[in-house]
């Protein structure tokens, strides 16, 4: 399952889902982990509130899970429509940490809310409803 993480710097999660200009994707599962990719998500001249947030939900659509320090309510629910979940960390938590306490959850007893999450996530993939990357 992919993973999302807004993070500035790809080793940190940094920032607020409105304010990230980036998240470091990364793929996991039971036998580890790997990077795909970075997506940059700018600030657009003339872009309103629900035009930014639209882009960042685009930008993590297609990951299970998305990482970030802050999101607001209204953001929140457009990206759990979208089939991912967001899980809130203390600012500076380091992505490797993060990635290795849910490797240990994936390879040994993954707790309700995983399997919830990554279910959901392979119904939507089977319906197309998340775009591939």
């Amino acid at each position: 399952m992919k993973v999302a993480f807004a993070s500035m710097d790809g080793k940190t999660v940094d920032a607020h889902f409105g304010h990230c200009e980036r998240f470091t994707i990364l793929e996991i599962d039971e036998v580890g982990y790997r990077y795909v990719e970075s997506r940059d998500v700018s600030h657009r001249q003339g872009e309103g509130e629900v035009d930014k947030i639209e882009n960042r939900v685009a930008a993590v659509a297609d990951c299970t899970l998305l990482f970030i320090c802050q999101i607001g309510p209204a953001a929140a629910a457009r990206v759990t429509r979208r089939g991912v979940m967001p899980i809130k960390v203390v600012q500076g938590t380091r992505v490797s940490e993060q990635l290795e306490q849910l490797h240990a959850k994936l390879a040994h007893q993954p707790p309700l809310w995983l399997v919830k999450a990554m279910r959901q996530a392979e119904q939507a993939l089977e319906a197309g409803e998340k775009p591939e990357r």
